[in-house]
């Protein structure tokens, strides 16, 4: 029997913005009384939990930053006593010592009941069987996609990542419904149940995933290979609980995050300051409920926008684009800020090229900065296309980015695949240390 709905039920927006303030006064109180580094915070920037009495007040507080959570490292911004954590999560991050989260009961129960309500959002029910394809361990991933499958009722196949021949035999044996990843490994299962023939022989339906950007041409792929899956984009991260904070809505033009939860402000990364509604920024999160670790206006440098209005999909649950990058994975070439999501967006409008690439970026004997960019053509396009399709690459990224670029067009197949995230750029201009 189907459980009772995990989605929100708020009649008007007001009535969700009132939760919201409830929750972030009690948010502050919390941390104000409950971390010596919270209370500091706040002694600096010069507030008191009673100073915030409306939601526009959430810009007199100051901001949070993963530094703060390596600084504190073990147990950062603890909020609660040792013995109210039940469970510590761990993000690898880049450098560094990791940043550890710590969790309540409390903390796991809504992680779960949230993450439950991005399945029933994605349209799963009991009769699932979800292949759940993604890390276990200090990782927040593996558990958080089991628990939230075991709560909804559904069967939980928990595969783990890697390990194709398994992820295969899986499917074809278990009949899997849907299949939980990274979009890489998405990729790597398409292009592999397509090379076995096993297509017509499973039943995965939906594939969720998560932890990397993907194009749109790599999504209509994967969905193609799989015989018309359906793809889900969910968002998430350690310090905000883990996977499962929003999820894309079954019209696929959003991603819905969990406003009863935490509060999203859009900010310029240099400024700091709002950026005018539905223009793209930095997203900064604030937690409404969480007990062991709250987050005050914490900078998660992923770029988005939101997207005002109501989605015609009828939820009050308020929108953000999906995550076009970071701001820490945009490069600098000529004097241009660039994403890899600005590479993504031109691969996509070019038919007869693949969605796998690499950006390379080094100097000449000269010193000038070089842009090669290396695609794969796609799948049945003759080789003898190369030429063409090398010079129209050229000339489209000239006219969109406004910068000249080297395309070299490889053979399908030809770039690594990987189920973890696939590295995009590589930048070998500065070879010397920096200092």
């Amino acid at each position: 029997m189907q459980p009772n709905s995990f989605l929100p039920t708020f009649q008007s927006t007001q009535e969700l913005e009132a939760h919201q303030l409830e929750g972030l006064k009690w948010t502050v109180n919390h941390a104000y009384n409950g971390s010596a580094e919270y209370r500091r915070k706040f002694d600096a920037a010069g507030v008191i939990p009673g100073d915030i009495i409306g939601l526009e007040d959430l810009k007199r507080l100051p901001f949070t930053t993963a530094e703060d959570l390596r600084d504190g490292y073990p147990f950062p911004l603890r909020c609660v006593p040792f013995e109210q954590i039940v469970r510590i999560h761990s993000s690898s991050g880049t450098t560094g010592k990791r940043k550890n989260l710590c969790y309540t009961q409390k903390d796991i129960e809504d992680w779960t009941h949230f993450f439950a309500r991005c399945y029933e959002m994605a349209g799963l029910t009991t009769a699932d069987r979800v292949q759940i394809a993604v890390g276990y361990g200090v990782w927040t991933a593996g558990v958080g996609f089991q628990s939230a499958c075991e709560r909804l009722g559904a069967m939980a196949l928990p595969s783990g990542p890697g390990n194709v021949d398994l992820q295969c035999q899986f499917m074809h044996d278990m009949q899997s419904t849907v299949l939980c990843c990274t979009a890489s490994m998405g990729l790597l299962m398409a292009e592999e149940v397509h090379r076995r023939g096993l297509a017509d022989k499973i039943k995965i339906r939906k594939i969720i995933y998560g932890s990397e950007r993907s194009s749109r041409s790599m999504r209509r792929k994967i969905s193609d290979l799989f015989g018309g899956a359906e793809l889900f984009d969910i968002t998430g991260m350690t310090e905000l609980y883990g996977p499962g904070t929003g999820i894309e809505c079954p019209h696929h033009d959003c991603i819905h995050y969990w406003g009863d939860y935490y509060l999203v402000e859009i900010l310029d990364p240099k400024t700091l300051e709002p950026v005018p509604e539905g223009e793209w920024g930095e997203m900064v999160v604030t937690t409404l409920r969480k007990e062991a670790v709250p987050l005050i206006r914490y900078r998660t440098r992923d770029i988005t926008r939101i997207i005002p209005g109501t989605c015609t999909c009828g939820s009050l649950m308020p929108r953000h684009s999906r995550i076009m990058g970071r701001t820490d994975d945009m490069f600098i070439f000529r004097a241009v800020n660039i994403y890899p999501s600005h590479i993504d967006k031109i691969l996509s409008e070019i038919s007869d090229l693949g969605s796998e690439y690499q950006i390379h970026l080094s100097r000449d004997e000269a010193e000038r900065g070089v842009m090669r960019i290396v695609v794969e053509m796609g799948q049945g396009v003759p080789s003898n296309a190369a030429d063409r399709l090398g010079a129209g690459l050229q000339k489209t990224i000239k006219r969109e980015l406004m910068v000249t670029a080297q395309a070299e067009i490889v053979a399908y197949g030809s770039l690594p695949r990987s189920e973890r995230k696939s590295q995009r750029v590589f930048d070998t201009r500065i070879q010397d240390p920096i200092i």
